[in-house]
């Protein structure tokens, strides 16, 4: 079944989804899967990942729908859930070495020179440099949550501590790495967001 984009439609798709309509995120689902599928893919490398992006991203549109205005334009509002989406993920994943792989990668495949590969390798080293001076029972909680991929709940229970003084701790980390980081400009941002 192949549906037509255009203005009019969209309007009258946003209308009925608003109102509840199922039909119409059926039909939303079919003009815009296959675009947010690719684009989710050209990020991710990986279909299953990408999959998962999309059903989240119309589940998110379908819990969101009543916030929706008479004038929103479906496909960027459907490119931005995917792209926090995404991010969300590189986030939870951060301390998987393919992410980090993925990204250094991407930088030298995007550099006309050795410059960007230089940056993130300095900043590679700085953020371990960095680590060890946190104070130890924040590093320690840090290191569970980053390194080891515990929850923060899972955290709080092996340290006998409440789950919001774990948040409070990975908050305090994270802040003394942008600290540090943040003066070597927009690349340190991203690779915190990897990394972090």
């Amino acid at each position: 079944m192949k549906i037509k984009s255009d203005k009019f439609n969209e309007i009258s798709l946003c209308n009925r989804l608003k109102k509840g309509d199922k039909k119409a995120l059926d039909e939303i689902y079919v003009m815009y899967y296959n675009m947010i599928f690719r684009f989710a893919v050209s990020y991710l490398k990986d279909e299953d990942d990408a999959m998962d992006i999309v059903q989240e991203t119309f589940i998110k549109l379908w819990e969101s729908r009543k916030k929706l205005k008479n004038n929103t334009q479906l496909k960027s509002l459907l490119f931005t859930v995917t792209k926090n989406a995404i991010l969300s993920l590189f986030r939870k994943n951060s301390t998987e070495s393919k992410y980090l792989a993925y990204l250094s990668d991407k930088l030298v495949v995007n550099s006309s020179g050795t410059t960007e590969q230089t940056d993130f390798h300095f900043l590679q080293v700085q953020y371990e440099k960095l680590i060890p001076q946190l104070p130890p029972k924040r590093r320690k909680i840090y290191l569970l949550s980053r390194k080891e991929g515990l929850k923060n709940k899972e955290i709080a229970k092996e340290k006998g501590i409440s789950e919001k003084t774990v948040e409070n701790q990975i908050s305090k980390s994270l802040a003394f790495f942008k600290e540090n980081l943040d003066r070597v400009g927009l690349l340190s941002t991203l690779f915190l967001l990897m990394v972090c």
